[in-house]
């Protein structure tokens, strides 16, 4: 079905829906099925799935509220969306934890069988919004998605509680009508997944689904529905991703072009699991993976197996990152290539477990004791996890040194469509296991990278030490001599440094001088993207760089700032790559700065560049 048969159809560009309800309603499998059919339609697209902190708040409450919002369109997209055009509201705490954001005149789908006194009381209002004039400024639909959901469905034997649990699909069949959704990828993801198990839970699900569509057609409370049609995207295989499921890709691409057996050690943490979780189901390319029994043993796993000749990762969050500081420490003292993926969320210590932040950047640099300086690289999007942590690993294996991959909570459950790589077209990973055992030193250095030898144990004649304490400088012996260890923490610091003659030349969106520079890195780039054009509209005279490297920093970014007349850096912190630019390069570049545990808004990214550019 693609259009109502029954109604007129009106063509938009775009749309932003947000789906909204308890976290036991079923929202994030809603949005992630309706954004399955928004890829199939041919729409591009960007998701903003909200868990709440709460392993399991109370029904009802606001802490318990779920969410998962979509933009899709047949343009470019950048964002989630600013703000919801279309509200699907399971119950009163969903409405009132969503309601201010919803625009003006935008549509909300509301379950008014959840509207009882209880539940009203238990969300904090003091009196039913469907009645006091409180929702008089958007369209609304009030439908009883529980009975008809229970009406739906009742000859099927399923149990009331569980069958009201299925409402979520009478709801998705409502808005694959609103948008004109193909159905058919999400009737056979529902027989695939209850089929065997439950043929009358798949029976249910599916039946409602497409009674939410016929209920859209023929009900009068929609007077029509809505088509967007396929974005214009460049020929090639695509497919929806999220971030961490890009990032383990990546990491599996990485091992198999370096012939090298991927070995991940880690230990579960929110929203780093998932990676872990998806790395398991890749053990027929050689994937092992070790879930420790806690971060630091994660990290020694992973260093043992780097130093046995394997592409070893670990990963975690921030509160993992700060317990394996030392471990890293020792990766970077033994020089071995070992990738550190950091997936922030927001802290300090368990802070905001679902909610995203980019406040490790500081704790990545410098979060060791020691000179201990190794490379960082930031993913910028869901799709980009993929290309960034594949660097991550050429970086390790090139030059011999631990690397942070960084993503964020967004970027790690957001997904996007993918256009699929030639992977015959990807950066070569060469290594060279040393085997000659002639004239063989432990810390001998490459002229170019000053990457010592990667000795496979029990290589003959390869023996060396290794361990944390400070080695002489050729030999790898322990030595205590201070000019020794002065010039071994500048050989590694200059190691690092060296990474910058891999970076490629910094891309400028936009003119390459002018009033006005905003550097962004990481998660922010659709945000930042998407204002700049708006800015630049307006006929505002700014730019754009997006930094994937932060340590180094590209060598060409002293000579980009120099060009422009201000610099503005907006960050999910409260500023530090902007205290880096300041201190590296001695310009005055200034934060914009918001830590509320969400992506950036589109508005406030264009309202921070129009005040920047008006100050004196």
């Amino acid at each position: 079905m693609s259009q109502s048969a029954l109604k007129p159809s009106q063509e938009i560009d775009r749309v932003t829906i947000r789906f909204v309800g308890d976290s036991g309603d079923g929202m994030q499998l809603t949005g992630a099925q309706f954004t399955s059919a928004t890829a199939i339609a041919g729409n591009d697209l960007a998701t903003l799935p909200d868990f709440p902190a709460e392993i399991r708040a109370p029904a009802g409450t606001l802490a318990g509220v779920s969410g998962f919002q979509i933009q899709f369109a047949s343009s470019e997209v950048y964002t989630p969306g600013d703000a919801p055009d279309v509200l699907v509201c399971m119950n009163p705490a969903a409405l009132r934890a969503n309601i201010k954001d919803v625009v003006p005149g935008g549509a909300i789908i509301l379950n008014t069988d959840s509207f009882s006194d209880n539940s009203l009381r238990k969300a904090g209002w003091d009196a039913n919004p469907l009645e006091d004039g409180t929702l008089d400024e958007w369209t609304v639909h009030e439908v009883p998605l529980e009975s008809m959901t229970l009406e739906c469905i009742k000859d099927l034997g399923i149990p009331t509680r569980t069958a009201r649990m299925c409402k979520n699909f009478l709801a998705l069949g409502i808005t694959y009508w609103m948008y004109s959704r193909p159905m058919d990828a999400t009737l056979k993801f529902v027989e695939e997944k209850f089929g065997a198990k439950s043929p009358e839970l798949s029976e249910a699900n599916q039946r409602l689904l497409k009674a939410g569509w016929a209920f859209g057609e023929t009900c009068e409370l929609f007077a029509t529905n809505y088509t967007v049609a396929r974005a214009k995207v460049s020929p090639g295989t695509y497919r929806n991703i999220r971030g961490n499921d890009a990032l383990a890709m990546g990491l599996v691409a990485a091992a198999q072009v370096s012939g090298l057996d991927l070995f991940v050690g880690a230990y579960p943490i929110t929203p780093a699991s998932d990676v872990l979780h998806a790395l398991a189901n890749y053990k027929h390319f050689g994937v092992r993976t070790f879930q420790a029994e806690d971060e630091i043993a994660g990290i020694g796993a992973a260093i043992g197996a780097s130093f046995a000749g394997s592409l070893a990762v670990t990963l975690s969050s921030g509160p993992g990152i700060a317990l394996k500081g030392e471990a890293i420490g020792l990766a970077h003292i033994v020089e071995l290539p070992l990738v550190i993926c950091n997936i922030q969320r927001g802290g300090p210590s368990t802070g905001l477990p679902t909610k995203t932040e980019q406040a490790d950047l500081l704790q990545s640099l410098y979060g060791r004791n020691g000179e201990a300086p190794i490379p960082v690289v930031a993913a910028r999007s869901p799709s980009d996890a993929f290309e960034t942590v594949y660097e991550a690993c050429r970086i390790a294996v090139k030059y011999m040194t631990p690397v942070i991959c960084l993503s964020d909570g967004y970027i790690a459950t957001g997904a996007e469509p993918w256009k699929l790589p030639d992977l015959d077209k990807l950066p070569d990973i060469n290594v060279s296991f040393r085997t000659d055992p002639e004239g063989f030193l432990g810390y001998q250095r490459d002229e170019t990278t000053l990457a010592r030898p990667w000795a496979v144990p029990g290589t003959p004649g390869l023996e060396h030490r290794v361990g944390g304490l400070e080695k002489r400088d050729g030999t790898g012996n322990v030595e205590y001599d201070p000019d020794n260890h002065d010039k071994m923490c500048r050989l590694r610091a200059e190691k690092v440094r060296r990474v910058q003659q891999d970076i490629p030349p910094t891309e400028i969106h936009g003119e390459d001088s002018g009033d006005l520079l905003v550097v962004g890195w990481g998660g922010t780039y659709g945000v930042l993207t998407a204002a700049i054009r708006q800015a630049q509209g307006k006929g505002l005279k700014v730019s754009h760089i997006h930094l994937r490297h932060l340590n180094p920093l590209p060598p060409d970014l002293g000579d980009i700032l120099g060009r422009f007349k201000k610099v503005l850096v907006p960050e999910i912190n409260l500023g530090q790559l902007v205290k880096l630019i300041r201190a590296e390069y001695l310009v005055d570049a200034q934060g914009f700065n918001e830590i509320r545990g969400l992506p950036f808004k589109v508005r406030a990214i264009v309202g921070a560049i129009e005040r920047t550019l008006e100050e004196k």
